[in-house]
């Protein structure tokens, strides 16, 4: 594909026609194509990590891989905007049912479409915690958010994103905490 694409390239040369250079028309020809290449080289590779997660060899992944499959490529969704993409499955339709590719990538295109939070949303959500204004939250008030409020996570989860976070009076200065978490 990559040949076929140098030779398209080659092929956009401007010249001069009757109707004038035709530069404009073979520029917007070759972006078209471009756009086109990159497509097809992306669906690749989300084709080749959703292949990652067959474990039975039929081309299918369980329910309960799907927010997995996203994540690992590079979404954040909650598990609940998952299950409602799936359409509300059971828990043992979660555990049972599987999807195809084809099925999989409207999903992964409707959870990229969704609004994601920035840095500035993130730290002025802590922001609100910091009571006295210098840009630090107590630690275990950052563990007891965590673990009860959106999507809960558990307290392996918590120490393990919490990990080197923390300073010597428990603070946590959640700016740099918010960029950890965003790097992860």
């Amino acid at each position: 594909m990559a040949l076929v694409f140098s030779v398209r390239v080659y092929q956009f040369t401007p010249c001069k026609n009757e109707e004038g250079s035709g530069l404009k028309e073979r520029v917007q020809l070759l972006l078209l194509g471009l756009r086109h290449w990159i497509a097809w080289i992306t669906q690749k590779d989300f084709k080749e990590a959703f292949g990652l997660f067959d474990r039975v060899g039929d081309n299918q992944v369980a329910y309960n891989q799907v927010a997995d499959i996203m994540r690992a490529l590079g979404q954040n969704p909650t598990n609940k905007a998952v299950v409602k993409i799936l359409g509300n499955p059971s828990a043992d339709d979660m555990a049972n049912k599987r999807l195809n590719f084809d099925a999989f990538l409207p999903m992964l295109k409707e959870v990229d479409a969704q609004p994601k939070g920035t840095y500035d949303d993130y730290v002025e959500g802590l922001r609100v915690f910091d009571k006295e204004g210098n840009g630090t939250v107590m630690g275990a008030e950052l563990r007891i958010v965590l673990s009860t409020l959106g999507e809960k996570m558990n307290e392996a989860e918590i120490d393990a994103l919490m990990t080197g976070q923390e300073d010597e009076a428990g603070s946590v200065h959640y700016e740099a905490f918010v960029k950890h978490v965003m790097s992860v």
